[in-house]
């Protein structure tokens, strides 16, 4: 019984401190400046392999969900004689929740686990180490362009994800089913509010990008130094990842509800 409580108390302390670290890490990324920073045209770089090479994933995937949902609300809604609802069910669930969370999801799958093993592989071949003997910050010149690029570019892909779901949406329910366009763009016109629905989403999404990107990054930079290592660290950024997008939902969902 003592050993156990003493691997639990040794389990908590390493994970306190390796959450301490990591917001030490996060403080000091955030800060654009300094000996050595990157330039503004690295930060347009790694917008591009954060967010222009991820378009064609978050595309697809708006288009078929939103397809998936006009289907599932249209066989719901019928029972009821309300499928000129369609359009309001599918704005906002897209809006709301599936919108920021998936397109997150998404990309902590592509770019959060490419920006893992691109610095836990800078980490094993000694360039951050070159740097740091050439007096240059590695945060700086490395990390802090890619944290700033997640951040930005992760609410503009969830932007997109639900535009091209509604879109998704409205072949399914207009051309496919044959529910009357007025209907569709009408109702969901009437019904969508912009700061509760378009603002909130947007919020949730940049949440998420903050955390996600946070997490890829300092995993890279935290990585052993050997293959094993890195692949270690990029499956722990996944999880990581996507444990902390779902939680982070249900908490900012509860706080703009008011249940919190």
């Amino acid at each position: 019984m003592i050993r156990f409580v003493q691997r639990v108390g040794q389990h908590g302390v390493q994970t306190l401190t390796s959450l301490g670290r990591a917001t030490v890490f996060f403080a000091r990324s955030l800060l654009w400046g300094g000996p050595g920073s990157a330039g503004f045209g690295e930060f347009i770089k790694q917008i591009h392999a954060l967010g222009v090479r991820s378009l064609s994933i978050v595309i697809v995937a708006g288009f078929f969900v939103g397809m998936v949902l006009a289907l599932q609300g249209y066989s719901i809604l019928v029972s009821f004689g309300s499928e000129a609802a369609l359009g309001t069910m599918v704005a906002l669930t897209l809006l709301r929740e599936l919108g920021p969370v998936l397109t997150a999801l998404l990309f902590a799958g592509r770019a959060g686990s490419a920006l893992t093993a691109e610095i836990g592989l800078m980490k094993a071949t000694d360039q951050l180490s070159a740097m740091e003997m050439m007096g240059v910050d590695p945060l700086k010149r490395v990390i802090t362009p890619r944290l700033w690029a997640g951040i930005v570019a992760m609410p503009i892909l969830a932007a997109l994800f639900s535009v091209v779901g509604i879109w998704g949406g409205a072949f399914v329910a207009v051309d496919m089913i044959g529910i009357d366009d007025g209907a569709y763009w009408g109702n969901m016109q009437a019904a969508v509010v912009f700061y509760d629905d378009v603002i909130k989403g947007l919020i949730k999404s940049l949440v998420f990008g903050v955390v996600v990107t946070w997490i890829a990054v300092y995993q890279g930079f935290d990585a052993v130094p050997t293959a094993e290592g890195i692949g270690k660290s990029t499956t722990q950024t996944v999880v990581l990842s996507s444990l902390a997008v779902l939680g982070l939902d249900f908490v900012l969902t509860a706080a703009m509800l008011g249940g919190l």
